[in-house]
């Protein structure tokens, strides 16, 4: 059986990738707005979510993207190609670390593994989608600094732990700062369990905003429905 997700201007068929359309995609697809940007990649792409929310927001951009499991690479593409956006999206399989683009990125995103020093998942489809460790941060990092535009940004959603004991140690090595900061909790008196970093090769003052995705237990807040109402049918 298939497994479609519709959005209102387009949809997904995720029936043959490990790791299905989550909260945190649709939140690093929905928050970033780079409207400079007119070469977009998308790091990990899976079923392509991120990329095509991408495609939808930044009319006049190309966006590539990179996955690494062969059957979802396949599925985005699927998923690419029966979007009004095809002309303007590319997958390439394979990991990002073998990328060489002839020009570099005005955007890089990323929804990233980020289950470190963790078990290994015996199922191999989803070891590969959720497993990783620093050394994984450290290619891709080294990748953002080297393909990235000196005015461009590379935006990830993290878990706070991560981010502020593993990533935020070493983004200087690398030339890298922390430009922007969306932290982001449940509920609004709740402690933040993901970070949406914009991240760039200028050190300027950080800019940082909290935002909850529910108004009570089973309730979305108001600005998870702002943020999402370009793309869900339910909004």
């Amino acid at each position: 059986m298939r497994s479609i997700f519709r959005f209102k201007q387009f949809e997904i068929d995720q029936g043959n990738c490990a790791m299905k359309i989550n909260t945190d995609g649709v939140l690093l697809g929905s928050s970033t707005n780079f409207p400079e940007a007119r070469r977009i990649l998308d790091v990990g792409t899976g079923t392509g979510v991120i990329a095509l929310m991408l495609a939808q927001s930044h009319p006049h951009a190309l966006i590539d993207a990179v996955e690494i499991e062969e059957d979802a690479c396949q599925q985005a593409n699927i998923n690419f190609q029966k979007s009004d956006f095809a002309e303007r999206l590319q997958v390439f399989p394979g990991s990002f670390a073998d990328l060489q683009p002839e020009l570099a990125y005005d955007l890089i995103v990323s929804n990233p593994p980020f289950y470190t020093n963790s078990l290994h998942n015996p199922d191999t489809r989803k070891r590969l989608a959720k497993h990783t460790d620093i050394l994984f941060f450290e290619k891709l990092l080294s990748f953002v600094s080297r393909y990235l535009t000196d005015n461009g940004q590379f935006k990830l959603i993290i878990p706070v732990a991560l981010a502020d004991e593993e990533i935020a140690p070493i983004l200087a090595d690398y030339k890298l700062y922390v430009q922007d900061e969306i932290a982001i909790s449940s509920f609004s008196k709740e402690l933040p369990i993901r970070k949406i970093w914009g991240i760039g090769k200028k050190e300027v003052l950080l800019e940082t905003q909290a935002f909850h995705i529910y108004a009570e237990r089973g309730i979305y807040s108001a600005d998870y429905k702002t943020l999402l109402k370009p793309y869900f049918l339910a909004f």
